[in-house]
C-alpha cells in the first residue's frame, strides 16, 4: 500500500501543486473544491503560501477557496440525499434517527457553519454527509460553508501576513486549542446575535 500511495503523493507534491499556484486566485478555487469533494490536500499550506506571495489580495483568496468548498461540499452532501438515510439505518434504529434529525433540523445553520470554521481533525464531511441526509436546503447549505469557510481562511490570512507561512504549522500544532477557540467564539457570537434578535421580537428564520 505505502508504494502504491508514495508515487500518487510525490505526483501531486510536484505535479499538481505547482499547476494550481500558478493559476492564481483560480488555484484556490480549484484545490477548495478538489478537497471538498473527494480526497483532502493539504489547502491550508496552499493557502498560506499564495497568501504571502500576494498579500495584498490575500482575502480573494479566501473568499474564492470558501467558494470552491462549497461547491465541492455538493459531492457527499448529494451523496446524503441519495441514499445516507438507508445507510444510517443499517446501523442505528429509526428512533436514533428521528432524534438527530429533530436535533439537526432545530440548529442546521451552525452545524455547517461551526465545522467549517474549523481546522483539521474535524471531521467536516460527516457533517456535509449529515446536511444531505436531513434534507439541509441546499442554498443554506452552501452559506453555511462558504462562511464559514471565508472566516477561517481570512483568519489564516491574517495570520500569514503576520507570521508568515509558518502560521500553518501553528495552527497544526495547536489545531485541539484552535477548534476550541473558534468553536467557543462562534457559539459565543451566535448566542450574542440570538439574544439580540429575541429582545427586538424578531424571529429567527435560516
Amino acid at each position: 500500500m505505502k508504494f502504491f500511495f508514495a508515487p500518487v503523493v510525490s505526483w501531486w507534491k510536484h505535479v499538481i501543486m505547482p499547476m494550481l499556484a500558478s493559476m492564481g486566485i483560480w488555484g484556490a478555487l480549484a484545490i477548495g473544491a478538489v478537497d471538498s469533494s473527494s480526497v483532502p490536500v493539504p489547502i491550508d499550506a496552499f493557502l498560506a503560501l499564495a497568501m504571502w506571495n500576494d498579500r495584498s489580495r490575500f482575502w480573494v483568496f479566501a473568499m474564492m477557496a470558501a467558494a470552491g468548498s462549497a461547491a465541492g461540499g455538493l459531492v457527499p452532501y448529494w451523496l446524503g440525499r441519495a441514499g445516507g438515510e438507508l445507510f444510517l439505518l443499517k446501523r442505528i434504529s429509526r428512533e436514533r434517527l428521528d432524534q438527530i434529525r429533530a436535533r439537526f433540523e432545530r440548529q442546521e445553520f451552525l452545524a455547517v457553519l461551526i465545522p467549517s470554521l474549523l481546522p483539521p481533525p474535524t471531521p467536516w464531511k460527516l457533517f456535509v454527509f449529515a446536511a444531505g441526509v436531513f434534507e439541509m436546503r441546499t442554498v443554506l447549505f452552501l452559506l453555511a460553508v462558504f462562511c464559514g469557510r471565508t472566516v477561517r481562511w481570512l483568519v489564516l490570512g491574517v495570520l500569514v501576513i503576520k507570521l508568515g507561512p509558518g502560521a500553518v504549522d501553528l495552527i497544526t500544532h495547536h489545531a485541539i486549542a484552535t477548534i476550541a477557540v473558534v468553536g467557543g467564539l462562534a457559539v459565543g457570537g451566535f448566542l450574542w446575535w440570538w439574544f439580540r434578535m429575541r429582545r427586538k421580537g424578531k424571529p429567527l428564520v435560516f
